[in-house]
């Protein structure tokens, strides 16, 4: 992907604060969802947003970032493109993501591959066609641990995969995000929702985690601390940054993968991005000089937002299996 941003959009965080709030990810008609909630192979439940229309030969599905879900600018974007191509679309949110908490004593976290697995399979079972899977941030690197897990196995449920501004070596996101202006923006924005839910899923099951640990908790590494890494089969921080974490293991996707980064998204660090030497034949690197964290505006002020999803969609599109 070739992106350069408008000269009325420089830097990494424009590009990531003026994207999510202001630019316009849909072009014609505002979207609409139709829900459907899935039980869980554990007794909970996740709800999936599809967009509605005839059946299509093609079902694309979106896996949302840290605190996203289907009204993210993102997915609204991918949505527009799959409308626009006459695709399939859905997302799926992770739990406690579609505005109601889970019932479960967990939430989601960036190496939920087991999550990713499961749902793929129940649309495998829904749609006989070409199925496309594109996961944003948290969920694109969630997606691609399920793709290095599975091996020559995921290609019996997709045909091929994208990652979007993954954070693939997260312990050098945490450090980026937990400094300077990321910590006073983004990491405050996140654990304004962050906090209020975990003390309601610790209202749900008294004891799950210390209240007062949480509440101090003022960086994601403090709160992956005391909620997300305990509540996930994790020791402690360090170990959830460096077993969910998707680069080390890269080597081992079989099927079609791109995983696309700018390079100065203000999440992800340039110097932590894979390298060619890093990935197998299977894995495609596209990693603009420029973008921002999900940016990638295009246009005139307030700008669009088409360009990356069509781009994105273009690759999957031509990595379907014709046999």
């Amino acid at each position: 992907m070739n992106y350069e941003a408008p000269a009325w959009l420089p830097g990494g965080h424009l590009q990531t604060i003026w994207s999510a709030l202001y630019a316009r990810p849909v072009a014609g008609v505002s979207l609409q969802y139709r829900r459907e909630r899935w039980d869980t192979p554990d007794g909970d439940f996740i709800d999936v947003d599809w967009l509605p229309g005839p059946a299509q030969r093609r079902l694309l599905v979106l896996f949302h970032g840290l605190e996203g879900s289907s009204s993210s600018h993102y997915a609204q974007a991918f949505a527009g493109c799959a409308r626009a191509h006459d695709w399939g679309f859905a997302v799926a949110h992770f739990r406690g993501c579609s505005g109601e908490l889970n019932h479960g004593p967990r939430a989601y976290h960036s190496g939920d591959f087991e999550e990713i697995g499961w749902i793929l399979a129940r649309f495998r079972q829904q749609h006989q066609g070409a199925l496309l899977a594109v996961g944003i941030s948290l969920g694109g690197n969630a997606l691609l641990r399920w793709a290095e897990e599975l091996g020559e196995q995921a290609a019996r449920l997709v045909d091929a995969v994208a990652s979007v501004c993954a954070p693939v070596d997260l312990a050098a996101s945490g450090a980026t995000i937990g400094r300077g202006f990321s910590r006073l923006v983004y990491t405050r924005r996140f654990l304004a929702t962050m906090k209020p839910k975990a003390m309601q899923k610790l209202a749900q099951h008294p004891g799950l985690f210390s209240a007062d640990a949480l509440r101090v908790a003022q960086d994601l590494y403090t709160f992956d601390n005391v909620f997300t890494a305990p509540l996930h089969g994790f020791r402690d921080t360090q170990d959830y940054w460096r077993r969910a974490s998707a680069k080390p293991h890269l080597h081992q996707i079989r099927i079609p993968a791109l995983v696309l980064n700018a390079r100065n998204d203000p999440f992800v660090p340039a110097w932590s991005l894979p390298r060619p030497v890093d990935v197998g034949r299977w894995v495609t690197l596209w990693q603009p000089d420029q973008g921002g964290h999900v940016g990638f505006a295009q246009g005139r002020a307030p700008g669009h937002l088409q360009a990356m999803p069509e781009a994105v969609a273009g690759w999957l599109a031509a990595q379907i299996r014709t046999t």
